[in-house]
């Protein structure tokens, strides 16, 4: 059985999350202790029990009696399942959070799964949805037939209540292989590596401001796209933000960026270089300073020689240990990253080789 030390590198929930997917997938079983236990609220989450129950029905699963603040997990995973899975967190939980662990071992179900989530669509420490949306799934679309997402109700902190539906159609079926690793070979002769490592040619900026109803009144999203527009406007091509109001249990909102590179006008359909930066609607922050520092950590981005942003580094960590080969270069090697490959690494028959700006993977 697979240990791992909750505390390890930055001690988050992103090492319970990269657990469950890989032993869904793998058929390991897993302890981890020390869940979260640098954070001022140590143990597991909202979130962490929803991926865990999920998971458990997916795939009959094993575990020992668990609740918000356990500290140790153990995880026995059975055979996965396809079908259409309701999941509630409960609370503002990140829906997001709550896919990482769902998507992986979801490419390679039995048949199409539909997922139908409850909770935070976007919020402090996590990727928005539209994040997810726009930079993440264009790279995961290389392993299936089909992925959509869809953004169905917005949610906030603190009551959430936000809704999203995430539907896969699998190309490689885990049950039609004798075992995970006759999948993963085939996955790796029939699947493109991921390799981004140029960026190539700014090409356009995209964006989001989505809203709840009250701030419409005072065109906070305008002024939050306006102020975004202005900043950006340096790198004299297409800048296309659009602004989205819906009601919600909570007030709140946020801007989503993401810029696309290509060459001779094209994006690589294999390898699309997207990067990303999100801004929260905060109170006491004006408007026009949510969209400038939005815009802010775009630049930063696009300026460096890096061709993913640091938040689509860490989640692509698990997507690469079944490709080995891939290859990414990134602007900071961070925790997240650390901790995903101490995880990928004890799961997979991969090695990663980091370097100040590069991520590769390789065999073993």
């Amino acid at each position: 059985m697979i240990t791992l030390d909750g505390s390890y590198g930055e001690g988050g929930g992103s090492l319970v999350r990269t657990a469950l997917a890989l032993s869904v997938l793998t058929g390991k079983e897993f302890k981890v202790i020390n869940i979260r236990s640098g954070r001022p609220d140590p143990g597991l989450k909202a979130q962490h029990l929803t991926a865990i129950q999920a998971l458990k029905e997916i795939c009959e699963a094993q575990t020992n009696v668990i609740k918000v603040g356990s500290t140790e997990l153990y995880f026995k995973p059975g055979i996965l399942k396809r079908g259409i899975y309701n999941l509630d967190i409960g609370t503002a939980g990140s829906i997001s959070l709550l896919v990482q662990a769902l998507i992986l071992p979801s490419l390679f179900s039995p048949g199409k799964i539909t997922f139908n989530l409850t909770g935070g669509t976007g919020g402090q420490w996590q990727s928005s949805v539209d994040y997810l949306q726009n930079v993440l799934l264009p790279q995961v679309q290389r392993f299936v037939e089909k992925i959509n997402l869809k953004i169905l109700k917005r949610g906030y902190y603190p009551k959430g209540g936000g809704k999203v539906s995430l539907e896969i159609n699998p190309r490689f079926k885990l049950p039609e292989y004798a075992d995970w690793s006759a999948l993963l070979e085939d996955v790796g002769h029939k699947t493109v590596k991921i390799k981004l490592i140029n960026k190539g040619k700014l090409e356009q900026i995209r964006g989001v401001v989505n809203g709840s109803t009250e701030l419409q009144e005072k065109q906070v999203g305008e002024r939050i796209a306006q102020a975004a527009k202005g900043s950006l406007g340096q790198y004299k091509v297409p800048i296309n933000i659009r602004i989205e109001y819906s009601s919600s249990l909570s007030t709140g909102g946020e801007i989503v960026l993401w810029a696309l590179f290509g060459t001779e006008g094209k994006l690589d359909p294999d390898n699309p270089i997207i990067i990303g930066s999100s801004e929260l609607v905060e109170v006491g922050k004006s408007s026009e300073l949510v969209g400038k520092e939005a815009a802010k950590k775009l630049s930063a981005e696009i300026d460096s020689s890096a061709a993913t942003d640091k938040f689509l580094e860490d989640q692509l960590i698990m997507f690469m240990g079944l490709l080995p080969g891939s290859e990414i270069s990134t602007s900071k090697i961070t925790d997240h990253t650390k901790t995903n490959i101490y995880v990928v690494e004890k799961f997979l028959p991969v090695k990663f080789m980091v370097e100040w700006d590069r991520v590769k993977v390789k065999k073993v």
